[in-house]
């Protein structure tokens, strides 16, 4: 409303509409910093979207090459000419650049497994006491134990009490004490049995002997070892037999970790005389993939980045930890990236990454094939999970793009803290909008009280007016 408007209103007297007018004047005089406040608000959520979107970028690009390299699919493969009888994989970390062997399965380890006689019900009590399990090497012959001697470890009681002393409650017990071995019902026409298997391993047999309380016989019907009767070994325990080039060694279990550097070996079957190769094959095409991954990822990420950095519409346009991080992304692909000591390519300009006019990167193909034919060693190291080289220097495209993460996401010269003093910016002017409202409440609350004490005394002014005309226009009645 504007000055002369207000004058010809307040010329109205008692009819003047306060409230409309108080509230148009508030209005005009805060309507300005009310603007102000309203545009900055805007501007500091952009900047600290903005800021949080960045950070997140190079944070889950870095993350996800961390998951990438560590994974093991762009490394050097393990190969088995035969993996009927061994299997192989990767030991992640390992560096399989001097694998080969050659490797005889002579025996695969087995686990001891015995069954006892059967008996009529699994939950009917069987007696009480305490089964004793005993570890060590045995000798079995047509499904009996001619033969055990007791290793160093301590025997391991198992309690059976009234509660217990069922088929189903002595399972349970064995199961319970955790003692490396696992017991289970078999049940058929015959009855129900008491099975129990070991670990793998010929020093994992084991004897299992029946102290009963007296008055409550009938454990001993369960032991098994020398002279037990009625129970039958279904799997004698043995230790694989593995020849490496010729020179026999042997393992407790058919998992092998320690004899091929860098490869897990799995045992399958038990072939004499049978060689089979170890060799390895490089993952080219994956790495070839993760290359154009990598490109098409950095290229996301900084267009989102230009796009905020616009020196005109730009929402990070001053951001110094935007630029900074602009800056580290367009040195990534000169980064040398591995050690002097590497022979071949050392950064991903080498291999055909190129940077186009516009900061994007594109890939040259051609370059990277040449590469890989050539140096495929050098390559898979760049794509390597982390590892540190001189001087404790981590070498490899995951180690770099986690050295630009770290510093983006940094609370004090990273994106970090730019969010965090946007966040502040835009908490402190949320108190300014509060003080401001505040401040128009109060100036409305004063201005409504003056114009209701002018407007009761504009009225007052018109209700002496129009008596003192009536009063007139009586003594002029009189007079005629």
């Amino acid at each position: 409303m504007t000055i002369e408007s207000i004058a010809k209103t307040l010329g109205t007297g008692s009819g003047i509409d306060t409230n409309a007018l108080v509230q148009s004047l508030v209005d005009a005089q805060f309507e300005l910093k009310n603007d102000t406040i309203a545009k900055r608000e805007e501007t500091l959520t952009a900047q600290i979207t903005a800021a949080t979107t960045h950070k997140s970028n190079i944070s889950t690009f870095a993350s996800a090459l961390n998951t990438l390299t560590r994974g093991g699919t762009l490394a050097t493969q393990p190969t088995s000419s035969n993996p009927s009888i061994l299997g192989v994989s990767r030991i992640a970390g390992a560096n399989l650049t001097a694998l080969g062997a050659q490797i005889e399965v002579r025996q695969i380890a087995a686990a001891q497994s015995a069954s006892t006689a059967p008996v009529a019900s699994k939950t009917a009590a069987i007696g009480q006491g305490k089964l004793t399990l005993t570890f060590g090497t045995a000798t079995v012959s047509n499904g009996a134990m001619t033969g055990f001697v007791a290793g160093s470890d301590a025997p391991i009681d198992i309690t059976i009490d009234a509660a217990d002393s069922s088929l189903e409650g002595i399972v349970a017990k064995i199961n319970g004490a955790g003692a490396g071995v696992t017991a289970s019902i078999l049940t058929d026409s015959a009855g129900s049995r008491l099975v129990v298997k070991g670990a793998t391993g010929a020093e994992r047999a084991f004897t299992l002997t029946a102290t009963e309380t007296p008055g409550h016989a009938g454990l001993a019907a369960l032991n098994i070892g020398v002279g037990a009767s009625g129970t039958t070994i279904g799997s004698a325990a043995a230790d694989a037999l593995v020849a490496i080039d010729g020179v026999q060694i042997k393992r407790d279990t058919n998992t092998i970790s320690d004899l091929v550097p860098g490869v897990k070996l799995e045992l399958a079957s038990a072939q004499p005389g049978t060689v089979v190769t170890i060799g390895k094959t490089q993952s080219s095409t994956a790495l070839i993939q993760a290359v154009q991954d990598v490109v098409d990822t950095y290229n996301q990420i900084y267009t989102a980045l230009q796009t905020d950095l616009n020196s005109t519409t730009g929402a990070l346009r001053g951001d110094m930890a935007a630029q900074t991080l602009r800056r580290q992304l367009q040195g990534l692909t000169l980064t040398q990236l591995l050690p002097d000591s590497v022979t071949g390519p050392k950064t991903l300009a080498e291999i055909g990454v190129k940077t186009n006019r516009d900061g994007s990167l594109s890939l040259d193909t051609a370059t990277l094939n040449s590469a890989m034919a050539s140096y495929p060693e050098a390559i898979e190291k760049m794509f390597a999970a982390h590892s540190a080289g001189a001087l404790g220097v981590r070498n490899g495209l995951a180690a770099a793009v986690d050295s630009i993460s770290t510093n983006a996401v940094s609370t004090v010269r990273g994106l970090g803290a730019s969010e965090i003093t946007y966040s502040k910016a835009k908490a402190d002017l949320g108190d300014q909008k509060t003080k401001a409202l505040a401040d128009a409440d109060n100036l409305r609350s004063r201005m409504t009280q003056q114009f209701a004490a002018m407007d009761a005394k504009v009225a007052a002014y018109k209700s002496t007016m129009t008596f003192l005309e009536n009063q007139i226009k009586a003594w002029n009645s009189e007079s005629n």
